[in-house]
């Protein structure tokens, strides 16, 4: 596959000016791009999208970048892609979707082949090791994710925090005194994901304040009974509980009841979920929604924006939207 250092070899330039040459975006010599254009002839290298490029047009493609690491629930982060396709398609662009964990040099590919006009990047983490590329490319990039430090980049999230907040503080006006955050997998806060770790801030920074004695635990999807055995354990007082992790809600409910809890007789259960999923179990659970068709939407607008030149906020934060539902009441123990 021919890639554009073989034809920057070939023009006698650096790679930068070949992008440049099919972008458009700084000006070259002429006799510099004559050559870049010969040599992208002689080698065969993506003569459409160069084309496209050298006409002044847009390439009417946009990257999804979303790694599909250990730890992710795929079906929710499948909603955000149809979302970003669909808000996409409606501005006349296609999606160009990237599920390798491939970093900088992914990055690299996309922006130097001129195959995309933008980028929409998901799974973002804190300290986010793509980001001081992502800064420097001569390329528009939205964030479904907002990192330690935002400047320079357009972001959009839900307010993780607040959704964390939020949860336990349904749980406390309804009396609850012992609470706990069941997590996302361990790789997840390992990885130093962004919206995870986000919600254990807001989870204990409420328990915190409301005197609440609080725990958090991570949780691989398959445990749900060794996890809900550990917490009565280690909180004999429990009768709230917070989920952020999709695949463990129906499993919870169950290993709970099976040692002697009912929901929510015993036991409050709230969840931040997509609220189709809250609603699909057996026991409908409360919960703060996952906005990914909105954060979808939202994104691929801030991005279009970004390439008619359009101003955008440096980050958007969705406050959290809480629906009750059968899984809480209040607490009726001593």
């Amino acid at each position: 596959m021919v890639k554009i250092t073989d034809v920057a070899r070939r023009a006698g330039v650096s790679p930068s000016t070949v992008s440049y040459a099919l972008s458009g975006k700084r000006p070259i010599s002429e006799e510099t791009r004559q050559r870049v254009e010969n040599a992208i002839r002689e080698l065969g290298y993506r003569p459409h999208a160069g084309a496209r490029a050298l006409a002044g047009r847009r390439s009417n493609v946009l990257a999804l970048v979303v790694p599909l690491r250990t730890g992710i629930h795929v079906p929710t982060v499948m909603q955000f892609a149809v979302s970003v396709v669909t808000t996409a398609r409606r501005h006349d662009h296609d999606v160009l979707l990237l599920t390798q964990e491939e970093g900088e040099e992914g990055l690299h590919r996309v922006a130097d082949t001129a195959l995309v006009d933008g980028l929409v990047m998901m799974d973002v983490q804190l300290d986010d090791p793509r980001l001081p590329l992502l800064r420097a490319l001569d390329l528009p990039s939205v964030l479904i994710g907002v990192p330690a430090v935002a400047d320079g980049l357009t972001c959009v999230d839900l307010d993780f925090q607040a959704a964390g907040e939020a949860c336990v503080e349904h749980l406390a006006r309804l009396g609850h005194r012992s609470v706990a955050l069941i997590g996302s997998p361990p790789e997840v806060y390992v990885r130093g994901t962004a919206y995870a770790g986000r919600v254990v801030q807001g989870f204990t920074a409420a328990a915190d304040r409301a005197g609440m004695s609080s725990t958090v635990l991570p949780c691989e999807p398959d445990a749900a009974r060794e996890v809900a055995e550990q917490l009565l354990r280690e909180q004999p007082a429990l009768t709230g509980v917070v989920v952020h992790n999709e695949p463990l809600l129906e499993p919870l409910v169950d290993a709970f009841a099976h040692l002697g809890l009912r929901v929510p007789t015993d036991l409050s259960i709230t969840a931040i979920c997509p609220d189709e999923l809250a609603e699909s179990t057996h026991v409908p659970i409360t919960s703060v929604t996952l906005p990914a068709a909105e954060l979808g939407t939202r994104a691929v607008e801030l991005l279009i924006r970004k390439l008619d030149g359009a101003p955008v906020p440096e980050s958007t934060l969705l406050p959290p939207r809480m629906t009750e539902r059968a899984s809480t009441g209040r607490r009726t123990v001593p």
